[in-house]
């Protein structure tokens, strides 16, 4: 028995390492998540080892980047993310060395960077994006993957980072997104309590323009499903949301109201949501959206809808095959001079005033609701007349990204 026991116990060890070399061969998906101390990477985590995003036959290591004052809670987040005992994770680690940053990367999170509050100007909190910007598009060019995915999510000047690492990662430029979904789950929230459905039967809100700030939200489009009325029918079966609200000026006005105070205080991009939206995109990203269903996504301007080109803004896709295409053929979606110069002439400051080419920021300034044509009053605007007043929190913090970079030991990186 003992000889036995002997044999099976070696068979034993034979078949571990048989399978330990045989996972050594099998190349994990590398996700990089940066500013990985903010409360939506923790929230993120659990998503991603879900196995709803990439899937369950797909192994994931995830690597939290930030810091070096963030190392004790990266570290207390690590051995919790071990604790989930997640069949699709390999590994979790971290990295506060610059140098190293995006080794390999398959998948990177851009996540906010923490602050310091402290008053600046709105011109200074639109300068101190270009540094960390700069800095991690040449990290993503020299170590990340060539066929990296980068997605920016967050509460602030989310159009304006992309197109910032657009700039200083142009080969990867056509890889990086915006995610919007997050204003949409809130304005669906908003028409479902008005309903009293669930947020889940609205489909195909649209989010026009910048995701952080100054957008609009079209429902010319949206539609509900399984709504208890009169009229009823089967699963498949929906209802324009506007034939549902006769209350038009509950549209007009406390619709958004309701969505400019979720704007001006940030809330609409808290921890659980930002993380929600950013996995949700992701997931439509590797394994496409819902059939027939409109999704807002931000994205580098090529002309479409008139927009300008050049700038990144939030506008209707679909994904299939691993990709995004522009709903261009999308009916009835025409927006009036006065609203798209609005919504384009801010981002286009944002970054001139970003790299230097223009000294101060000038919000439009116009009488919008009057200008507004009655066939486009279902597009309803989320953010206040008055800009710089929209964004309390950019405008009174200290943005980390210089400071981030002396965190590093005192690395430092020239492109």
């Amino acid at each position: 028995m003992m000889v036995i026991a002997q044999e099976n116990l070696g068979a034993h060890i034979e078949k571990e390492q048989e399978e330990e070399a045989l996972k050594t061969c099998i190349n994990p998906l590398q996700v990089w998540i940066t500013s990985a101390s903010a409360p939506a990477c923790y929230n993120l985590i659990p998503i991603l080892t879900s196995g709803e995003v990439f899937g369950m036959h797909t192994e994931i290591s995830i690597t939290l980047f930030d810091n070096k004052q963030a190392e004790e809670h990266l570290k207390s987040l690590v051995v919790e993310t071990q604790d989930l005992a997640s069949p699709v994770l390999r590994s979790v680690s971290i990295c506060t060395k610059v140098e190293e940053a995006f080794r390999q990367a398959h998948v990177i999170v851009v996540l906010d960077d923490s602050t310091d509050k402290e008053v600046f100007t709105l011109e200074d909190c639109l300068r101190s994006r270009v540094p960390l910007c700069r800095l991690y598009g040449y990290l993503i060019e020299k170590n990340a993957h060539e066929s990296v995915r980068v997605i920016v999510g967050g509460r602030t000047f989310v159009n304006l980072k992309t197109v910032l690492l657009m700039r200083y990662a142009p080969r990867i430029a056509h890889n990086i997104i915006a995610v919007a979904l997050g204003v949409e789950g809130e304005a669906k929230a908003i028409l479902a309590r008005k309903l009293k459905t669930a947020p889940s039967y609205i489909k195909d809100v649209i989010i026009w323009g910048n995701i952080s700030g100054n957008n609009y939200v079209d429902l010319r489009k949206t539609r509900v499903y399984r709504y208890e009325s009169a009229i009823w029918g089967p699963l498949h079966y929906s209802r324009p949301v506007l034939n549902l609200i006769f209350d038009s000026e509950w549209v007009k006005r406390e619709f958004v109201a309701i969505l400019k105070n979720l704007t001006t205080t940030g809330r609409q991009f808290g921890g659980i949501l930002a993380a929600h939206s950013i996995a949700t995109t992701l997931k439509y990203w590797y394994h496409g959206s819902p059939p027939g269903e409109i999704v807002s996504l931000g994205i580098l301007s090529e002309g479409q809808f008139g927009i300008p080109k050049g700038i990144v803004f939030s506008m209707p896709v679909k994904f299939e095959n691993g990709t995004w295409v522009v709903l261009t053929d999308l009916k009835d979606v025409e927006i009036s001079e006065q609203i798209m110069t609005r919504m384009t002439g801010d981002l286009i400051q944002e970054k001139l005033v970003a790299l230097g080419d223009k000294i101060h920021f000038q919000p439009y300034q116009s009488g919008h609701e009057d200008l507004v044509p009655d066939e486009e009053k279902n597009l309803v605007m989320s953010d206040a007349a008055d800009f710089p007043n929209q964004i309390p929190q950019t405008t009174f913090e200290k943005p980390q990204s210089l400071e981030f970079l002396n965190d590093f030991e005192g690395k430092t990186v020239e492109s």
